[in-house]
Order: structure tokens, then sequence, then C-alpha cells
């Protein structure tokens, strides 16, 4: 019965079926967390940090939540990944391209071949072409099911400013954007919409570290502002993106950076 603190969409909305990968940390726990506020079930996606997946999903609010693992790199375990889901959460409605690989610093002109190659293999493999596998294997189901479905990938300010120290980084989220903007139009005969994020520094326990002393300071300072990110304002972003009211937002890469880059 709505009692009157509720709107009509709160009420009547059922739970959605919710992937977030890299989902163990950082934005991809903070998104999952903001999902399961809402009343939907979440399958919490990790590649090597079980342990922090479990916590997380015994602290969602809710009930129904599962933990999913699979190394994104392998394209043999994409569809067993998206089978887990479906399975434990019976469909999927959401899929939340969130995991992503930061190698150390592979500047051009001081990097060894060897090195350069490396960092080029292993960031794609996780940030553009896992996520390529997975959204393929996701949009299948979501068609199977009939209803549209939503896909948000989390991209970077990197992909438009340029990232010299991690060019192979900012490279996979300029493709991980231009991938959306694709399946955006492919997918849209379907009901599914594709939309990204593109966040600037945000404060994660991963790059914690890089904004302690004049070095964060000059990082804070790149936002008017005078500060960075929080993964809740990410996350966000992000659950908007996946609304039913966001449908006609289909193709758009969202800025989030605190007017630290302004495209033109």
């Amino acid at each position: 019965m709505n009692t009157g603190n509720e709107s009509a969409a709160e009420v009547t909305r059922p739970p959605r079926r919710v992937l977030v990968t890299g989902a163990s940390g950082g934005i991809g726990a903070a998104v999952a967390r903001s999902f399961a506020a809402q009343g939907d079930r979440i399958a919490v996606h990790y590649s090597s940090r079980v342990n922090r997946a479990e916590r997380l999903v015994a602290e969602l609010p809710g009930d129904g939540h599962l933990v999913v693992g699979a190394d994104l790199t392998d394209p043999a375990a994409v569809p067993p990944l998206v089978a887990a889901t479906v399975e434990g959460l019976g469909g999927v409605d959401v899929l939340v391209n969130n995991a992503a690989l930061l190698t150390p610093a592979h500047p051009p002109v001081t990097t060894s071949y060897a090195d350069w190659t490396r960092a080029w293999r292993d960031v794609l493999a996780v940030n553009l072409i896992g996520a390529a596998n997975l959204t393929h294997q996701v949009a299948v189901r979501m068609i199977e099911q009939g209803g549209g479905g939503r896909i948000v990938n989390v991209g970077s300010r990197g992909a438009f400013r340029g990232e010299p120290e991690h060019p192979a980084y900012g490279a996979s989220k300029a493709g991980l954007h231009a991938l959306g903007q694709s399946l955006a139009i492919a997918l849209a005969p379907h009901g599914i919409s594709v939309t990204s994020v593109a966040p600037g520094f945000v404060n994660t326990e991963r790059v914690s570290g890089r904004l302690e002393g004049s070095a964060g300071d000059a990082i804070r300072a790149q936002s008017p502002f005078d500060r960075v990110a929080t993964p809740e304002e990410i996350a966000a972003a992000v659950v908007y993106l996946a609304s039913p009211e966001a449908l006609w937002a289909s193709g758009t890469i969202l800025d989030l950076n605190g007017a630290s880059y302004l495209r033109t």
C-alpha cells in the first residue's frame, strides 16, 4: 500500500537484476550499494578479491544478492559468468562495465618495448575487450528476456584529455566510449540503452596515496571545486543512466570531472 511517502514508481517497480563488474571496491562497490539501496538485486563481480566481494554482498541492504567471479581477460570465462548471474538473479536487466586495469606508468620515450607491449595487451584485455565480450553476452540475454535493458560503461576523463603516463589506459577508455555509442545504435531496436560516464579523478583506495602532500594538492586544484570526486557521486550518475527515465540518454557520454576538463 502506498502510504504517501513513496512515489508510484517506487511502489510498483519490481527489483532490477544488476551485474556490476569490478565491484569488490571503489566505484564498483559504491554502484552496487546504490542499486541495492533502491531495492535491486546485485551480482557483485570480482576478478581476484573474493573475500572483499563476499563482504560487500553481506553488507548490502535487501536480499538475493550474489558473488560471481571471472577473469574478464579470458573470453571463455564470460559466458559462464553471465550464466551464473542469470541463474542467481533470475535474469539480468542492468550491466555496469566498471572493471578496469591501470598498469604502471608506460610513457613511450622511457618504456622498453617489452613493457610497452605488455601494458597495451593487459589493459585492453580488461578495459575494452573484456567489456565488449561481456556486453555481447548480456545483450543476448536481455534480448531473449524481452523488455529491454540498460548497459552503463565506466569510462574516463582520460579518454579526452590524454594520459601521457598511461596511454594504454586512455586509449582503452576512449575505445569503451566508442563501443558504447556504437552499441547504443545497434541495441536500441531491442529497447536496450547504452551509456557511459567519464569520471575525472575519484578518491578510491587504489589511488588514495596520490592525494597526499603537494601532489594531492595539485590533483585537487585541477577542479575549481578544489577536490576530487567521491565514488558515491559517480554511482549516482550510473544509477540515473540505468533508470527507466534515462532511456533517451542512450549514446550519452556523461562527463563527471568537477569542471576539471571541459570538452569543446
